[in-house]
């Protein structure tokens, strides 16, 4: 038989795969339901310790999950089948895995994740790994549309891409606005890197269309599916550059049945808060410093106050007076109680209030008459109470050493230009000027950053956290909970029959408070808490994950990397990017400069090299604005041409967004998703005259595809592909990117189908290889 990449299977074939399909449906049908069945059981189980009530919660997430995993295994259930050699019969590949019949050897379906699976992904004609045969299933609901084979047995070396047909299909497809999984065309070197070990951090380097997110995202599935006991409990935490693009790749993990992950951006990574708020990226980069730990550490030393004189409070008419150096000893005493500025404070307060209350009963001794100045114990705790619960010794105490969150500390650090120097020796005044915000009013609030996340949680780790408030209502909540609960018992050991005739058996009738303690009852009443392991992270800003996964991670400072790394103890992280497309000031123009701070040696590098996205006509334009970055980096290698070359235009100033407006229009009318990626002076124009023609357009960080063409500026556009791209004024893009080069090469690389540029003037010189038209 001769070797083609793939070959279209007549009908007769299609009908005998459809009777398996049928099959497996079936089967899916009836786990779904068992599951259902058992997540009912266990939510009715009586649950009387705690321990059970663990087991019981553990039960009913674990079924509810299994759930969710069936549901999104109904589509696109079956991917594909492998025949073995020597008579090995075949395995069918899918989104999850279902047994077969007690008599069977085989499965049914070997979840795709699974290492019987692996020769579906990675044999080919040259390393067959024991297959004959690689056969790729397509489905449209759960009927059988088409079936694509590979026959790997005669040695030839083919196109070096697994399942082409299959493949270049979904490439070819328009898009959506979403991202899809690629269960069915993951490829060699993509498999590679998905099943590498959890340990370490794994850095997948990759040009544009490569399918690093992808990657991520089906190597996170992966590392559930293989380490399910330690990250189902702990979890894993995606972290994505922008809404848009958390939004785009929202149903990725859920399509593969996984929901104990965690997508957040870096500005919704401290609970509570979502934080967009816009700096410049000059700020962004000064706050993103590894110094700013110093800064940080600096203004909580500056607002332990010692003050410059004398102090004095007035108590029921006599005059206290509190030295410098009776605040020095307290804060060396309470320094070496706590580290941590919060929780050090009670003991900072303590002294003080003892040195007071001893210059008071001093005070007192000196005013009673003769034989009546000797103070019992009695007396002395009551003058300390006195002393404590003092108004002028509580502004006093508040002014020496403030109670301080984060979120107060950032806020008067910035609107205090003389705190900002304090905090700061060393520091260029420009450098210190990039931190002053105004302080926030009503009328003019301040939004926190993407930037200040980081540093609030940096703040919070020294600053620590006095629960003592939150500890005190939950045994007040506990008590009261154990008093409604015996009064529970009481009632119903009240209501015991007294009907009987015989007292001695009487006596031997069991109340329900002979079986229970309240302590008992009140757990048992405890509510059932039915967060995923998801929602719970996301609530509770000291939860460390079993694994984190990064994209566009060559845009993210050093200390938003301080702040990841706490919160991944292991290090056992996923990262994935690209140091050409870098457009922050704070960002990575090198992985080991970024990630030897942070994790010493403990990382590894992986490189993707094909790109799946990107025309070949297009890439080669986007290549020559790669090489003038002087990253040397090659440009990954495009497996398709596009059909339509890259086209370009000169419009002139004045028709420049009418232009745009006009083509913009016309592509976003035909199939598919468009997007405008224009320099940030141009959105406004653009998207006004875009607005004229096509109501439905969206631009900003929230912008969605799916809906509507959107205009975006290069740096939201990272990590989303569009059919059709309109690129308008390249060199705008180039002079007002803090990394120019790196803007436009983003810009080019989002197409997968049409690229158009038009420019006000003549193109910049590092796309002399398209020749534009004069309209």
């Amino acid at each position: 038989m001769p070797a083609t990449p793939s070959d279209v299977v007549p009908d007769p074939e299609l009908a005998c795969e459809q009777e398996y399909v049928t099959d497996l449906y079936a089967r899916l049908d009836a786990a779904r339901e068992l599951a259902e069945r058992r997540w009912r059981q266990a939510i009715s189980w009586p649950a009387v310790d705690p321990q059970a009530l663990q087991e019981r919660d553990a039960t009913v997430r674990f079924h509810g999950e299994r759930m969710v995993a069936f549901d999104a295994a109904e589509a696109g259930l079956c991917v594909g089948r492998i025949d073995r050699a020597d008579d090995g019969g075949a395995l069918y590949v899918g989104r999850i895995g279902l047994p077969g019949d007690d008599s069977a050897q085989d499965p049914a379906l070997v979840d795709w994740r699974a290492p019987a699976a692996r020769p579906f992904y990675v044999a080919t004609p040259v390393h067959p790994l024991g297959i004959v045969r690689r056969r790729h299933i397509r489905t449209r609901g759960r009927t059988v549309v088409r079936l694509d084979d590979e026959v790997l047995t005669t040695g030839l070396a083919g196109s070096g891409l697994t399942g082409e047909a299959a493949l270049l299909s979904a490439l070819d497809a328009s898009r959506t606005g979403r991202m899809t999984d690629i269960v069915r065309t993951i490829q060699a070197e993509q498999d590679r890197v998905i099943r590498s070990d959890a340990a370490g951090v794994l850095v997948v380097q990759g040009g544009p269309g490569t399918g690093k997110t992808a990657v991520a995202l089906h190597r996170a599935a992966y590392l559930l599916y293989t380490h399910r006991e330690r990250l189902a409990r702990r979890g894993l935490l995606v972290v994505g550059p922008t809404p848009t693009f958390l939004r785009y790749i929202a149903d990725v993990l859920p399509s593969l049945g996984e929901t104990g992950v965690l997508l957040s951006g870096l500005g919704q990574l401290r609970p509570g808060l979502d934080a967009r708020g816009e700096e410049s990226p000059e700020t962004a980069a000064v706050k993103g410093r590894l110094e700013m730990v110093d800064v940080l550490r600096a203004a909580i030393a500056g607002r332990q106050v010692v003050p410059d004189g004398p102090r004095e409070v007035e108590i029921d008419g006599f005059a206290l007076r509190l030295r410098p150096v009776d605040v020095t000893r307290a804060q060396a005493a309470a320094r070496r109680a706590d580290p941590l500025h919060n929780l050090a404070r009670p003991f900072f307060v303590r002294r003080v209030v003892d040195t007071l209350t001893k210059r008071y009963a001093d005070r007192l001794g000196r005013d009673v008459q003769a034989g009546a100045g000797l103070l019992d114990r009695e007396d002395v705790a009551a003058l300390r109470r006195e002393v404590s619960e003092d108004p002028g010794v509580r502004s006093l105490l508040a002014e020496l050493w403030p109670v301080l969150t984060p979120e107060r500390l950032l806020t008067d650090l910035f609107a205090d230009p003389a705190r900002v120097a304090e905090a700061t020796p060393g520091w260029s005044d420009a450098d210190r000027a990039l931190l002053h915000r105004p302080r926030p009013s009503p009328a003019h609030p301040a939004p926190w950053t993407p930037a200040d996340v980081p540093l609030l949680e940096e703040a919070e780790e020294m600053l620590g956290f006095d629960d003592s408030a939150q500890r005190a209502r939950a045994d007040r909540d506990r008590q009261r909970a154990l008093h409604r609960a015996q009064e529970t018992l009481d009632v119903l050991h009240g209501s015991r029959s007294v009907d009987l005739e015989d007292e001695h058996l009487e006596a031997e009738v069991l109340s329900a408070g002979d079986l229970l303690s309240a302590e008992d009852l009140a757990d048992r009443q405890r509510e059932l808490d039915l967060r995923t392991t998801a929602e719970r992270a996301a609530a509770d800003r000291t939860w460390t994950f079993g694994h984190v996964v990064v994209d566009e991670a060559q845009e993210l400072s050093p200390m938003a990397w301080r702040l990841l790394v706490r919160r991944c103890p292991t290090r056992s992280m996923t990262v994935v990017g690209d140091v050409a497309q870098t457009g922050s000031l704070a960002g990575a123009e090198r992985w080991d400069a970024v990630l030897r701070p942070h994790v010493g040696d403990a990382w590894r590098l992986e490189e993707l090299t094909v790109n799946y996205r990107t025309p070949a006509e297009v890439m080669e334009v986007a290549a020559d604005v790669l090489a003038a970055t002087g990253t040397g980096l090659t440009p990954p290698r495009s497996v398709r041409t596009g059909g339509t070359p890259p086209v370009a235009e000169v419009t002139g100033e004045a028709g420049l967004a009418a232009r745009v407006a006009e083509v913009a229009a016309d592509l976003a009318g035909g199939e598919g998703t468009t997007a405008v990626l224009v320099p940030p002076s141009r959105l406004a124009d653009v998207v006004a005259a875009l607005g004229a023609l096509r109501p439905d357009v969206q631009s900003g960080p929230g912008a969605d595809s799916s809906l509507g063409p959107v205009v975006l500026v290069p740096g939201e556009a990272k990590g989303l592909e569009f059919d059709s791209v309109v690129v308008a004024d390249p060199q705008g893009v180039l002079d007002e990117g803090v990394r120019g080069l790196n803007d436009l090469y983003v810009a080019l690389t989002r197409a997968t189908q049409r690229l158009t540029v038009l420019s006000p003037g003549p193109l910049p010189a590092v796309l002399d290889r398209l020749a534009p038209a004069v309209v």
